[in-house]
């Protein structure tokens, strides 16, 4: 009977390694793969991938973006004109390409008076506009809705402060109307007319400004305006 011939050869030439030379092997073809697993890791965390440059992984990780956050602030009149064309032609297209990137906030133009109250240009009926646009951004200080809420006021600055007017652009943005009614009353209005005060005195000490006087606004105007 002719002896069965094994069933496959062996690719390999030359003597198949012995077993003890078999964990050497082993070891060194283990090695020789972490080698180029890391290497190749290595490169790639430097922008090669293969043979080709990946541009997205030129360089280190960056600092995040919050690192390099800068202040902006738009200082304003609720019932101005100008504070209109303003916060649509400068401040939205701005706000729209680096709101990411900046910490905004709006600041109020007018005057401090000696008993307490503040003088506003336009009468005190601008004076509780502002006061309102202050509480929607101390209660909502996202600018995506203090910022367009104020906006939304801004379009009919005439109609400023109209319940109306503030319920519509209070809604439109879902802001609280109650919320806002409560911090411009606050403590008989006090509370209010002190925002608008250090606004005013925080826009003076960035601006040389300088109102007429034809308008003060105080607690007892607040009240009676509210």
């Amino acid at each position: 009977m002719d002896e069965k011939q094994p069933r496959s050869m062996s690719p390999l030439r030359g003597p198949l390694p012995t077993r003890r030379s078999r964990p050497l092997l082993v070891l060194t073809l283990a090695a020789l793969g972490l080698y180029g697993y890391f290497h190749i890791q290595a490169l790639s965390r430097f922008g090669f991938a293969g043979d080709r440059w990946d541009s997205r992984a030129h360089s280190l990780p960056l600092p995040h973006p919050a690192a390099t956050v800068v202040p902006l602030e738009a200082h304003i009149m609720s019932k101005c004109p100008d504070a209109r064309d303003c916060l649509r032609e400068l401040v939205l297209p701005t706000m729209q390409k680096v709101h990411d990137k900046v910490n905004f906030t709006l600041s109020y133009i007018g005057r401090p008076t000696e008993n307490d109250g503040v003088q506003c240009m336009h009468g005190p009926e601008e004076c509780l506009g502002n006061i309102i646009e202050l509480c929607a951004q101390k209660l909502y200080p996202d600018p995506k809705t203090f910022l367009g809420f104020t906006m939304c006021l801004t379009k009919d600055y005439k109609q400023i402060p109209q319940r109306s007017l503030v319920e519509d652009c209070a809604l439109e943005h879902a802001i609280d109307f109650n919320e806002l009614n409560n911090c411009a009353t606050r403590d008989d209005g006090a509370y209010g007319v002190g925002m608008l005060r250090d606004s005013v005195r925080r826009s003076s000490s960035v601006r040389s400004f300088r109102s007429p006087d034809r308008s003060t606004f105080t607690n007892t105007a607040m009240r009676r305006l509210a």
